[in-house]
């Protein structure tokens, strides 16, 4: 069985319509050309990702993982939707470090840094980058790390969705949502209350997600086909 691996729901999302999945007990299943296939949803950040991650191999017998979703880029210059297929993950707690399955959907370039802390100062993404970083996420060396220590391969197939340093995104963007990934509706309401001027900002933080969200779904669709 291959599985799917998202932060959150709407990362999930494209892969379960375009793909048909039906709910299960643990996630959501289907199939890719009579390859048996499950999305799960981990929630946001290492913790949430490497417990859902130990669930799903405890339960199901999975012989590929897939981690899908969005990331920001370090580079400001980044067209939104681009994909990033990392050569290396680095876990920023510890400095471990992960090499993913190559995935035939593109060539493989750069490091994706994962970290449970908001990444916006100039200086720490300037040396991140001269570090070879090329994009941000909250899960995905958690996910490597479980996988790896069970023997099962893994893969990674991210969009970028936003720009670590231009402004998008800070702290009370990010507490929009809830940790289990959906969205926190009254943070939200409350927020457009406070700061009625940055809602063409948050619009385009939502169109930056949905187009990424669907260019990291079809991508790894294409990669299991």
């Amino acid at each position: 069985m291959i599985a799917f691996v998202c932060a959150m729901p709407m990362e999930l999302r494209p892969l379960r319509r375009q793909l048909r999945l039906r709910k299960s007990a643990l996630g959501y299943t289907g199939r890719i050309n009579d390859r048996p296939v499950i999305g799960v949803v981990t929630g946001i950040g290492t913790a949430r990702a490497r417990a859902a991650t130990l669930r799903l191999l405890d339960t199901m017998d999975v012989d590929w993982v897939i981690v899908v979703g969005i990331t920001g880029a370090i580079d400001n210059g980044s067209p939104i939707g681009t994909l990033v297929l990392p050569e290396l993950v680095v876990n920023g707690a510890d400095g471990s470090e992960y090499r993913p399955t190559p995935v035939p959907v593109g060539s493989a370039r750069g490091t994706m840094w994962t970290t449970d802390t908001l990444l916006v100062d100039p200086a720490v993404l300037a040396d991140l980058r001269a570090r070879g970083v090329v994009a941000l996420d909250m899960e995905t060396a958690a996910v490597a790390q479980v996988c790896d220590g069970r023997g099962v391969p893994w893969s990674v197939v991210r969009a970028i969705s936003d720009r670590a340093g231009d402004g998008t995104v800070d702290a009370e963007i990010v507490g929009l949502t809830h940790p289990n990934g959906r969205a926190n509706f009254p943070a939200a309401a409350r927020y457009f209350v406070r700061h009625p001027a940055a809602v063409p900002r948050l619009m385009r933080l939502a169109r930056g997600s949905k187009l990424a969200t669907h260019r990291a779904a079809e991508a790894a669709i294409r990669a299991v086909g």
